[in-house]
């Protein structure tokens, strides 16, 4: 779905944000990209819908080059985006109207609207505030608003980027929840941005950003278990594994975890 070859990119004249990065990411997967301030995780983003182009190198989303501008339609209709602030989303002032305004960007004849809107807010549970003004929503629910608005133009991919970092944790939890199931329902691509430990470990694979490039790509288990990878790049370790080795230190006998379930798992057998 994503292919990214020989990437180089700078802000006008600065230094290079991003160099020589080449990756891939395949039709429906789910894949966290960690790293620090800096490090080239937003830019990265920009690029995957041509929000940005390459200054060295090609992006190809589902075969499309991002620098063709006669693609660039099909591209941003492919590729949708949610941002850290839910606030800096919402435009109209109704869930309906907010969810239709990128339809209407796209031409989508109005006749057409009601059934793509109605299906997007369903898949994101908010059917019943359609007609509610957004500003009355909590941050979760503003969200959930901006993924329907994506949603509704039925994109093969979402990235997020930071979609939760202004969210308090419950509406964190209700936003990843929802992207874990259009993934896994939808078979929707998602590029899920984040410097939250115990999502990351929840996605399929983690790209780890350091400098502008790609310092190591692999499953959570992979980066997480490995102390010079963690120390070298300033990783926090999520809170379950960070409890499983206090419990080891203390002489439990439980393995390495990675999330409150599989703890909740060892816990259970090794010690009731």
């Amino acid at each position: 779905m994503i292919d990214i070859r020989n990437v180089s990119f700078s802000y006008d004249d600065e230094a290079d944000v991003l160099k020589d990065v080449s990756l891939k990411i395949d039709k429906g997967a789910f894949t966290a990209v960690l790293g620090g301030n800096g490090s080239g995780k937003s830019t990265l983003a920009k690029l995957l819908n041509a929000l940005c182009l390459p200054r060295e190198g090609k992006v190809f989303v589902d075969g499309m080059d991002t620098s063709d501008d006669k693609l660039l339609w099909d591209i941003r209709r492919a590729v949708g985006m949610i941002f850290q602030n839910p606030d800096n989303q919402i435009i109209a002032t109704s869930v309906r109207d907010d969810v239709a305004f990128g339809l209407e960007n796209l031409g989508v004849p109005p006749a057409d609207m009601p059934a793509l809107i109605d299906g997007a807010l369903e898949a994101v549970d908010m059917g019943p505030y359609a007609e509610k003004a957004p500003h009355l929503l909590s941050g979760g629910q503003k969200q959930r608003v901006a993924i329907a608005g994506i949603l509704a133009m039925e994109p093969d991919v979402i990235i997020c980027d930071e979609a939760t970092a202004m969210l308090d944790p419950k509406g964190r939890r209700e936003v990843f929840d929802i992207m874990r199931r259009l993934n896994r329902e939808k078979g929707i691509t998602v590029i899920w941005i984040t410097h939250f430990m115990d999502e990351a470990v929840q996605c399929g694979d983690i790209i780890l950003m350091k400098d502008g490039r790609v310092a190591f790509r692999g499953a959570p288990a992979e980066i997480f278990t490995d102390p010079t990878i963690v120390n070298e790049n300033r990783l926090a370790l999520p809170d379950a594994a960070g409890m499983s080795l206090r419990l080891r230190e203390a002489g439990v006998d439980i393995g390495f975890c990675l999330t409150v379930d599989e703890l909740a798992r060892e816990v259970a057998v090794k010690c009731l």
